[in-house]
């Protein structure tokens, strides 16, 4: 395993980054149920790997979405090592204040917002403001790049599943853990929604290297060429 986690080791010049995004699923590609319930599609093992990569990185960044639905503490609980900062991207400004993922416990927390949204942020915590791409949306490779400028360089895109999609199809991910869990929902959320395409040759095919985890669980991590994506 430690082939997984050799890369987030490896130095980085200044103002570069390192992005890794993670999903746990079940063997037919759902993250959740059609009620939303997805606390237990993935179990023990795959939770250790999860800090352990929140261990080893600057910081995680969850969606303001997966901030106020699931309420994380996004801390290192289960291993060994430091707690990252915590980073919301809310481009709109309306996290509340009593997220915990926000409250001071000695770590730095951070909210990523659109530029000139106005509005504050909770006490302590640091405001990262991001142009809007022609979209009107912050891209994701401009909010790697504040954060760098920010000294968080290893950053971990824990979720939700828009916020990590959005990443793989801007090709701001170097890696992408996807933990495979033994289990079939049949239906509800899917873990990779992304824009249609209409030949496999427009497929994305990283380097994969599959890793048992114990207890049927598998890790497939996913490693993308210069540019977040390789093509077919």
């Amino acid at each position: 395993m430690g082939r997984v986690y050799g890369p987030l080791l490896e130095p980085l010049p200044a103002g570069q980054s390192r992005v890794i995004g993670q999903l746990g699923q079940s063997l037919d590609g759902r993250i959740a149920t059609v009620t939303g319930q997805s606390r237990d599609v993935n179990g023990a093992v795959a939770f250790v790997h999860l800090h352990r990569l929140r261990a080893l990185c600057d910081a995680v960044l969850v969606g303001v979405g997966t901030a106020v639905a699931d309420n994380p503490r996004l801390t290192v609980r289960l291993v060994d090592g430091p707690s990252p900062a915590r980073v919301v991207i809310d481009p709109k400004g309306r996290v509340p204040d009593d997220v915990t993922c926000l409250k001071d416990d000695g770590v730095r927390r951070l909210v990523v917002r659109a530029e000139k949204q106005g509005g504050a942020v909770p006490k302590g915590v640091e405001l990262v403001e991001v142009a809007c791409g022609p979209e009107s949306a912050m891209e994701p490779g401009a909010i790697r790049d504040a954060l760098a400028a920010h000294g968080l360089q290893r950053l971990l895109v824990e979720g939700g599943a828009n916020t990590v999609a959005r990443f793989l199809q801007a090709g701001a991910l170097d890696r992408l853990h996807v933990m495979v869990a033994p289990i079939i929902i049949g239906s509800g959320l899917s873990a990779f929604d992304l824009p249609p395409i209409s030949a496999l040759s427009e497929a994305l095919r990283p380097e994969v290297t599959a890793y048992s985890l114990g207890e049927g669980e598998v890790l497939y991590d996913c490693a993308f060429g210069k540019g977040g994506s390789t093509k077919s």
